[in-house]
């Protein structure tokens, strides 16, 4: 076949191959036009899912009469206009493609009025032939129909799916639209009936109601609020607490100067920031805004614009992990403050509030409950009252006094602590609470020590690629201070002569391997502290108090106070819920009081 020029329809339809999917595709195209012609209310109407009609109503700025068949030509948009637009790009859309390319594969209609035009025009297109623009009554803002989607592609329209399951993917979208842009007002209608409707929200502070409306009051009862800057970046928003994680990544949405993107470095430095917190299996929720320079983030690397790319991804990588590191590791047990509280200012609260009480964690690291020490401490606390019948008794503290978990009322099968609080009943798992504690204590016994290196009496030989071999010597210093001396043998081969002597009687080969894998992918890698912290964690577990021991009172309001004064206590090494609550509404619904 000689070589030719294809046809403009054709050359339409294989570039909507890329852009237009499904129905959620051409939302997500026509709204963001929408957004970037500074729309405050977008409309949108769908039939069958969207098969057979979406239409996009907005009250933006509007097209200019002369230029609305220019809008519906390859490649051209009013959002850039030279290289250096598209490196600092602010805009939704910028690649031109989206009109044309929905136009090629649908009955395809706009409408669009300007504030100072007497009256709108009307452009209809279809099977790639349009007609000319008529007068058509419109409001200031642009409206856009696409009927038929796929009418003419009978190949792709035989890919689409039942009219509920597209219908869910174009709410999906808007979910996480109504996220990051909580100021526009969007109403959703299907086959005729309003379906969604998510209020704007005028006041910035206000926009955890924006949230719960869109994820549900259960996500902002257990998530922290975060804001940290350094470096030239910025994140912001709400991350769910360990123990409120799901069994699908069906809640993380991430956006980059308010564009919804995918991203593996982003995954990467969550998925580590919660490893020591969260139940194997399990996912977190978020909703995190990421502000940078526009120059620092490449958008034009997805014909979608699902994906970007970080200049410094290094960077980008160690400062989400630490800002949510840091956050998760400041809550308390009893302290969940939900989403109106920072993970920082749980962190204060807890110290506030044990120093008004003098209580502080107990300096040692042993394995025992640390008890012995606090016994005098909590003797006048827990002495029975003189009017009163032998044997312990609550403390006589009013309820803005009393500590977060209460004071224990007493021990159930061995297994839990039951305390009592101003809010209601608290359960303690007595086992996964000590767990946490003891392992926190041995990981900051061990950071305190730094990472002792073990020689090797025979050096191992492996064998990496070049490429592998080029990074070991590039990162030397990190490798060393992690106690790992690799020398390069060859081209394709390196010497180990030296591994950290907590983890000598792991496979070194694996582990190096492994890490130059991160080091290749991220830039950075922390698999010598994830394989110290489970030999930790083992440890830990191992010699925390058992079940069925039986505690005294003071044992077990040690154990209360510790849980609150510890990093992470919320959840045992392994993910495990370390306490529940139980309200005093709770248990009045369970005896069904007040019926």
């Amino acid at each position: 076949m000689p070589i030719q020029q294809l046809p403009d329809t054709l050359v339409n339809q294989i570039a909507a191959g890329e852009v237009v999917e499904r129905p959620a595709s051409v939302v997500k195209e026509l709204v963001e036009n929408a957004l970037d012609a500074g729309a405050t209310r977008v409309d949108i109407d769908l039939e069958e899912g969207g098969i057979r009609l979406i239409r996009i109503r907005d009250d933006g700025g509007g097209i200019p009469a002369a230029e609305l068949p220019l809008a519906i030509s390859r490649h051209a948009t009013s959002k850039i206009s030279s290289l250096d637009d598209l490196e600092e790009v602010a805009t939704l859309g910028f690649r031109g493609e989206a009109l044309p390319s929905i136009a090629s594969v649908s009955r395809f209609a706009m409408s669009s009025r300007t504030a100072d035009q007497a009256h709108g025009l009307r452009l209809e297109v279809e099977g790639g032939k349009v007609a000319p623009a008529q007068p058509h009554p419109h409001p200031a803002g642009t409206t856009v129909e696409v009927r038929d989607l796929f009418y003419n592609v009978p190949a792709r329209r035989k890919f689409l799916r039942a009219e509920r399951t597209e219908l869910g993917h174009v709410e999906e979208w808007l979910r996480s639209l109504a996220l990051a842009r909580p100021q526009v007002e969007l109403r959703i209608s299907h086959n005729g009936r309003l379906t969604r409707h998510y209020k704007p929200v005028r006041d910035g502070a206000d926009q955890v109601r924006r949230v719960a409306e869109a994820l549900g009051e259960e996500f902002t009862s257990q998530c922290l609020q975060i804001e940290h800057a350094a470096a030239g970046l910025r994140l912001r928003g709400w991350v769910g607490l360990p123990t409120a994680a799901r069994s699908s990544a069906d809640q993380q949405y991430f956006y980059v100067n308010g564009r919804a993107v995918r991203d593996r470095t982003v995954a990467h430095a969550v998925r580590q920031a919660y490893a020591d917190v969260l139940f194997h299996g399990r996912y977190p929720a978020f909703v995190l805004f990421l502000d940078c320079d526009p120059r620092q983030v490449d958008v034009n690397v997805h014909p979608a614009k699902h994906e970007v790319r970080f200049r410094e991804q290094r960077l980008v990588h160690e400062f989400i992990y630490r800002t949510l590191h840091e956050s998760l590791a400041s809550t308390r047990a009893g302290l969940n403050g939900g989403a109106a509280a920072a993970g920082a200012e749980l962190a204060g609260q807890a110290v506030a509030t044990g120093a008004a009480f003098g209580w502080s964690a107990p300096a040692q690291t042993g394995l025992g409950l640390p008890v012995r020490e606090a016994m005098s401490a909590y003797a006048s606390l827990y002495r029975a009252p003189a009017d009163s019948a032998p044997g312990p008794g609550m403390p006589a503290a009013n309820e803005a006094e009393a500590p977060p978990l209460g004071y224990a009322l007493a021990q159930l099968h061995g297994v839990f602590v039951l305390a009592e609080n101003p809010q209601g009943l608290v359960l303690v798992d007595m086992h996964a609470a000590h767990e946490r504690i003891t392992y926190e204590r041995l990981k900051a016994a061990r950071d305190g020590e730094g990472i002792r290196t073990q020689p090797l009496l025979v050096p191992i030989a492996l064998a990496v690629s070049e490429r592998e071999a080029d990074l070991a010597e590039q990162h030397a210093d990190t490798l060393a201070a992690f106690g790992f001396e690799l020398r390069r043998a060859g081209p394709q081969s390196l010497s180990v002569r030296s591994v950290p002597t907590l983890l000598a009687d792991l496979d070194p080969k694996s582990l190096v391997l492994d890490v130059l894998g991160d080091l290749r992918e991220h830039g950075q890698s922390r698999r010598l502290e994830e394989a110290r912290n489970e030999l930790l964690s083992t440890l830990a577990c191992h010699t925390s108090v058992r079940a069925n021991r039986r505690l005294t009172l003071p044992e077990m309001n040690a154990l209360l106070r510790d849980m609150e004064a510890t990093e992470r206590s919320g959840q045992c090494n392994h993910g495990r819920p370390t306490w529940v609550q139980l309200s005093k509404a709770e248990l009045d619904r369970l005896f069904l009081r007040g019926r």
